[in-house]
Formats: C-alpha cells, structure tokens, sequence
C-alpha cells in the first residue's frame, strides 16, 4: 500500500479534528430532520382544524327565520324513534322545536310528525302536557299530529294530545299499554351448579332479580306500579280523544296495534293524510318550515367524528378533550 492510499484510508490523520466535523454534521442533519418533522407536524395540525372546521360548518344546524318571508306557513316538529332521557328524541328537544313552532308569527298550524315506537311514560308525558298548554296559549294554532310509519305507545301518549291525528293507511296505531319484562335464569344456575349470593339493605332491594325466584309478594306490587302507569295512558287517551273513541276498552287499550284505516274505525286516528296533504288542505299553508331542533352540534360532531380520530385530534391540538368511548 502506498503513502497515496494510506492518507485516503485514515483522513483523520490529515483532519485532527475529523471526530468534530462528524458531530456537526449528524447535528446539523438531526437539525434538518427535526426542522422537516416540525414542518410536517404544523401541517398536519392546521390539516386537522381545517377538518374540524369543515365538519362544524357542515353539521351547524342553519337557524331558520321564517318571520323574514312574511308569508304564512305551517310549522313541521318531528319525532323519529324511541322517546326517552338523553336520546336523540327526548322532551326536551321536542318541547323546544312546538315553543318555537307556535311562537313563530307566521305559523298557521303545527304539525307533529311522529315516526316512534314508544318510549318512556315520563318523557312523553312532559311533550303531552306542553302540547295542552300551547293549544290553550295559542288557540287560533292549531296543532296536529301525523303518523308516517308507526305511532305506538309513548308514540301515541304524544300524538293524543293533538287536536287531530292524520295516519296513512298502513301506519301502524296503537299498542296503548305498559310492560316490564326480563328474564330468569334459576333453573340454569342450578343446572350448572352456581349459587347465588345476594346481599341487600331493604327486604325487596333485590326486586325482578333475574338470578332469583320470583317473589309473590314482589310480582303483585310491580303489577300495581304497571297497572296505576297503566290508568294514566288511559285517562290521557280519553281525555285528547274524547267522544271520538268508538270501540270498547277492552280493545282499544289491550296493548294490540292497527293499521291507519283501522284506527279510523276506533276512533284513534281522525283521518289518512300526509304532511303535505294536512298542510295544504288542513291547515292551508303549503309552504312547510321544518322547526325540528337537533341536538348539539358538537355532541352530534364528536360521535361522527369517532373516538379514534377524537384522540388524534385531542393530542395534536392539545385540546385536552374527553372524547366519550377514547382510550389511552
């Protein structure tokens, strides 16, 4: 090997200070990869709240000033699935929607358009009871309820507070009842050889325990709770139906359903109609403002949006939000 080749091979010999050329250039190409990294992370951070702002745009739901027309209209509310506490149907929510329905004054008439198969006693309680304060406030409004596919029990608890009820033909009406139902599984245990240990502070704490046999004493007294929720279902009924019930009680209120045409008969639905069809030719205002409320946008945004992208989203703007479902 010549003197040549030996100085190509050990620079540092020509370089005494070769060891801190190298650490600056893996410092200065840590620098740039950082810098490159930085660059990215802002982008896909501001990428992110452009999202985040697109979605809210989106989903924001668009006040409607129907005041600024001038022209009357009737005011569309609707119910869409199971009535109860903190649902996307609940008494709040539609209690709203007919406060502004009626207060708007262009309304000729309220429309609730109910698609449920029931919910809770207590929340379509509340909605009837403000459907009775708004038609006694407002009497020249006139409200009316029309069933699109079903309308049955917290359904029609609802809708039996309007002054009339609209249905198509094949709408399912009725199911003017209440239950509480479950399940036992005694015998299975003991089939399986597993005992049931139950400690309570209260003699009936333990009631409709499934892995316990039923109590006598216990079965009667939820049968009085049913039947005493039962005598308020029916005095609703009668009290917004009245004279126009035409069946007898024993099969208006035995929990069955009917269709629309049958419902006339009993006297539980007034006529078959449409929105469109009681708007036009009912109340006269063809022109239909939709008051439905929603629920909060950013509740709504948060579930679409999913608790993965929740975290991602929570991290990389150190929002420091709780996303429902997210884990760390």
């Amino acid at each position: 090997m010549n003197e040549e080749t030996q100085k190509q091979s050990h620079p540092e010999r020509d370089n005494p200070d070769w060891e801190r050329d190298l650490l600056q250039k893996l410092a200065f190409a840590s620098f740039r990869e950082q810098r490159r990294a930085r660059r990215w992370g802002i982008f896909f951070k501001f990428s992110l709240l452009a999202y985040f702002v697109l979605l809210l745009v989106f989903y924001l739901p668009v006040e409607v000033d129907s005041s600024a027309s001038g022209e009357e209209h009737t005011a569309l509310v609707k119910i869409e699935g199971l009535i109860t506490e903190g649902g996307d149907v609940n008494a709040e929510q539609v209690i709203g929607s007919l406060q502004d329905a009626f207060e708007d004054q262009n309304t000729k008439g309220v429309i609730l358009q109910i698609n449920s198969p029931g919910g809770t006693p207590v929340q379509a309680g509340y909605i009837n009871d403000e459907m009775v304060r708004l038609r006694e406030k407002y009497p020249k409004i006139p409200l009316y309820a029309v069933i699109s596919d079903i309308c049955a029990s917290g359904g029609y608890y609802v809708a039996a507070a309007a002054d009339q009820i609209y249905a198509d033909k094949s709408s399912v009406v009725g199911s003017i009842g209440v239950l509480i139902n479950g399940f036992g599984f005694v015998e299975a245990m003991e089939n399986l050889g597993v005992e049931r240990r139950l400690l309570t502070a209260g003699e009936h704490k333990g009631l409709f325990d499934p892995f316990s046999p039923q109590n006598p004493q216990e079965v009667a007294h939820l049968r009085s709770v049913l039947d005493d929720l039962y005598q308020q279902f029916i005095a609703v009924v009668k009290r917004g139906r009245g004279d126009r019930l035409q069946g007898a009680e024993e099969e208006l209120f035995s929990g069955l359903v009917w269709s629309g045409r049958q419902a006339i008969r009993l006297g539980l639905v007034d006529g078959l109609g449409s929105v469109e069809y009681v708007a036009r030719e009912v109340i006269g205002a063809e022109e239909v403002v939709d008051f439905t409320g929603e629920r909060d946008y950013l509740e709504r945004f948060a579930e679409r949006l999913g608790a993965s992208m929740g975290k991602v989203l929570t991290r990389q703007l150190g929002l420091g939000l709780t996303v429902p479902g997210a884990t760390e």
